[in-house]
């Protein structure tokens, strides 16, 4: 099943993400199988981060809340999240990032 994580960063969350960015990434490439797409969300191109989105493809609500819950960046922040399970629309139509 698809599901998608939101996260959202706390003020003290940029100090978080200096200091554990290469930790976090490579959890993301260990758990390619799982987590399809992530990445960080902003209002624009010269704010700060405000939080991150993945797109999941995991067996269970539970599944995808224990990867959220072992990234680095949780890890030192816990950090909120939501997870909802996500249905692609135009199942035909790919989607190239």
């Amino acid at each position: 099943m698809r599901w998608i994580v939101i996260f959202e960063d706390s003020p003290l969350m940029q100090e978080v993400r200096r200091h554990h960015e290469a930790d976090h990434f490579a959890y993301l490439r260990a758990n390619t199988a799982e987590i399809l797409v992530a990445g960080g969300l902003r209002e624009g191109p010269e704010t700060s981060f405000s939080g991150g989105l993945w797109i999941l493809d995991v067996t269970s609500r539970a599944r995808a809340c224990e990867l959220a819950e072992q990234d680095p960046y949780f890890v030192h922040s816990r950090r909120e999240y939501r997870v909802l399970q996500w249905g692609k629309a135009l199942a035909d139509v790919e989607a190239k990032l």
